[in-house]
C-alpha cells in the first residue's frame, strides 16, 4: 500500500509538473501561488526603459513579495468587503470590460434599429429636401406688420412666376439666414421635422413644383421643391447610421442594452453584475494581461486603503508620534543656512504696523494666520497683507532685505505702503516638528512603512522558487 501511494504521489507530482511547464509557479506568498506570467507582467511593466531607477529581477522580487503581503493583509482586514472598495474597483473594472459588450455585432444590430426606427418614422411620404424665401413675422406681431410681410411676399411670388430665379431671390430676400446663402435650400427633411404648416405645403409638391405663399408661426413661405426620394437601403446608409451612433455618444446604451439581453436570457439566474463578470472572465481567458491588469486594479485599491490606514494618514495624524520621531532625529532636520520664522506684512496706517505685532505676540505661530484674518481683515475690508512661513535667503524679496540685510528691490504692493516684518531668526535647527512638519511626516511614514512590512514578513509564509525565478524573460528564446 505504501508503495502504491508513493507511485500515486509521483504521478501526481508528475501531472502538476507538467501543467506549470507553460506558465511555472514563481513563489508562493501567504499560500496563494504567483505564476511566471504574472510576475513577470508586474516586473516588465514596472522597470520599462524610461524607467530612471530600473530594478534587476531579483532586486524586484523583494518589492514584489512586500507589495503582496501588503495586499493579503487587506483582505485579512476585510477592505475587499466595504462598499466602497466594491464600488470603485467596479468602475475600474467596467472601464476595461463594458466596451466588450459593443462589438461589432451588436453595434450593427444597433445600427439596424436605428434605421428601422427612422424608416417607420418617415413612412411612405418619404424624405423631401425643399428651398424656401421666408417673410420673417414675430409672434405677436401688430397686424399691420403681419399684413406689410404677407405684401412682401405676394410681390415676390408674382416674380418668381414671370420666370425670376429663385435662388437668387432667396439670397437677396429670404429672411432664414442659414438657408438664404445657399439659395433657399434646406437639409434632406423627414416627417415631423418642420413645422407643420410648412411640411403639409412642401409635401404637396413634386420635383420642380412651387408652393403658393404659405403662412407658418414664423412668417410667410415660398417653397419650392428641389427634391424627393425615399429612404435608401441600409447598407447604403451603415456607415453613416454607425457614426451617428458614435457622435451621439450612444454606445453605452448599446452595452446597456446587450447586458439587459443577457441579464433576461438567463431567466433571472443572473445579475447584471453576474453578466459582467462572465463577461471578464471570458476576456481574461483570451487574453492573460487583461487579468493582471484588473488584478492591478483591484489589489491596487486595497493596497492604497490598507497603506493609508496603516502608515500615510496614521502618521499625518499621529501629532505626539512625530514630536517624538523629531526628538529623535532632531540633527536629520539642521539647517546649513538660517532660517526666518516670521512673517512680512503690509499695512495702510502707521499704527497699524504695532498692532499687528501685538496682535501675534503670545499665539502660536500655526495660529497667526486665522488671528490676523479675524482682527484686521473681517466684514470684507482689507487692512493689511501678509506673508507668513519659514524663509531661507531667496525666498522672498522683502525678507531678504528687511531680515537679511541683501540689496534687494522689492515692489510695494498697491494700497499698502507700510512694510514690516515680525518673527524670529532661527540659525541652525528648527523650534519644533511643526517648523518642518513635510520632512518629519515623510520621514516618520518611511519608518512606519518598514515597521510593518517586517511585522508582514512574520507573519506571512513566503518562498521563492529560485530555478523557476532564472527563468523570468528567459524562456522560449
Amino acid at each position: 500500500m505504501k508503495f502504491l501511494n508513493l507511485i500515486a504521489a509521483m504521478l501526481l507530482c508528475g501531472s502538476m509538473a507538467y501543467a506549470q511547464q507553460g506558465d511555472p509557479v514563481v513563489m508562493k506568498i501567504n499560500g496563494v501561488p504567483v505564476t511566471r506570467s504574472e510576475f513577470e507582467y508586474s516586473y516588465n511593466k514596472n522597470n520599462t526603459e524610461d524607467v530612471i531607477d530600473r530594478k534587476s529581477v531579483e532586486d524586484y522580487v523583494d518589492l514584489f513579495i512586500n507589495y503582496k503581503l501588503k495586499v493579503a493583509a487587506a483582505y485579512d482586514a476585510k477592505l475587499d468587503t466595504l462598499s466602497s472598495f466594491k464600488k470603485e474597483f467596479a468602475m475600474y473594472r467596467d472601464q476595461e470590460v463594458r466596451p466588450a459588450f459593443a462589438d461589432s455585432a451588436a453595434m450593427l444590430a444597433e445600427a439596424h434599429e436605428v434605421y428601422d426606427r427612422t424608416k417607420e418614422h418617415i413612412g411612405p411620404r418619404g424624405l423631401i429636401k425643399p428651398a424656401h424665401i421666408l417673410m420673417y413675422v414675430a409672434q405677436k406681431a401688430p397686424v399691420a406688420e403681419v399684413e406689410k410681410a404677407r405684401q412682401r411676399a405676394d410681390s415676390i411670388y408674382n416674380v418668381l412666376k414671370g420666370g425670376a430665379d429663385f435662388a437668387e431671390l432667396a439670397r437677396k430676400y429670404s429672411q432664414d439666414p442659414g438657408s438664404a446663402k445657399n439659395g433657399g435650400e434646406l437639409p434632406w427633411l423627414q416627417p415631423g421635422q418642420t413645422l407643420k404648416e410648412f411640411e403639409d405645403a412642401a409635401y404637396a409638391l413634386q420635383p420642380g413644383q412651387m408652393s403658393g405663399v404659405v403662412q407658418s408661426p414664423v412668417g410667410f413661405h415660398i417653397i419650392l421643391m428641389k427634391e424627393r426620394k425615399q429612404l435608401e437601403p441600409f447598407d447604403t446608409l451603415k456607415n453613416n447610421i454607425l457614426r451617428f451612433i458614435e457622435m451621439r455618444g450612444l454606445r453605452e446604451s448599446v452595452i446597456d442594452k446587450q447586458i439587459d439581453k443577457l441579464v433576461k436570457a438567463s431567466g433571472g439566474t443572473k445579475t447584471k453584475e453576474d453578466v459582467i463578470a462572465d463577461k471578464q472572465r471570458e476576456l481574461e481567458a483570451k487574453d492573460p494581461s487583461l487579468k493582471y491588469l484588473i488584478g492591478e486594479y483591484h489589489d491596487g485599491l486595497l493596497l492604497y486603503e490598507i497603506s493609508n490606514r496603516t502608515v500615510w494618514e496614521k502618521a499625518a495624524n499621529d501629532e505626539k508620534g512625530l514630536e517624538e520621531f523629531f526628538n529623535k532625529n532632531k540633527k536629520r532636520y539642521y539647517w546649513t543656512e538660517p532660517r526666518y520664522k516670521g512673517m512680512v506684512y503690509h499695512v495702510k496706517q502707521k499704527a497699524d504696523v504695532d498692532s499687528v505685532r501685538e496682535c501675534v505676540k503670545d499665539i502660536p505661530f500655526d495660529e497667526w494666520a486665522e488671528v490676523l484674518r479675524t482682527t484686521f481683515n473681517s466684514d470684507s475690508v482689507l487692512r493689511i497683507r501678509v506673508e507668513k512661513g519659514i524663509f531661507k535667503e531667496g525666498d522672498n524679496a522683502f525678507i531678504d532685505k528687511m531680515v537679511f540685510k541683501k540689496d534687494t528691490t522689492v515692489s510695494q504692493l498697491k494700497d499698502f505702503p507700510i512694510d514690516a516684518v515680525y518673527g524670529k531668526l532661527l540659525k541652525k535647527k528648527p523650534e519644533s516638528y511643526k517648523d518642518v512638519r513635510g520632512l518629519v511626516t515623510a520621514d516618520y511614514q518611511e519608518m512606519l512603512e518598514k515597521q510593518w512590512v517586517a511585522e508582514l514578513r512574520k507573519k506571512y509564509p513566503f518562498e521563492v522558487y529560485k530555478d523557476v525565478l532564472e527563468t523570468v524573460n528567459k524562456h522560449g528564446k
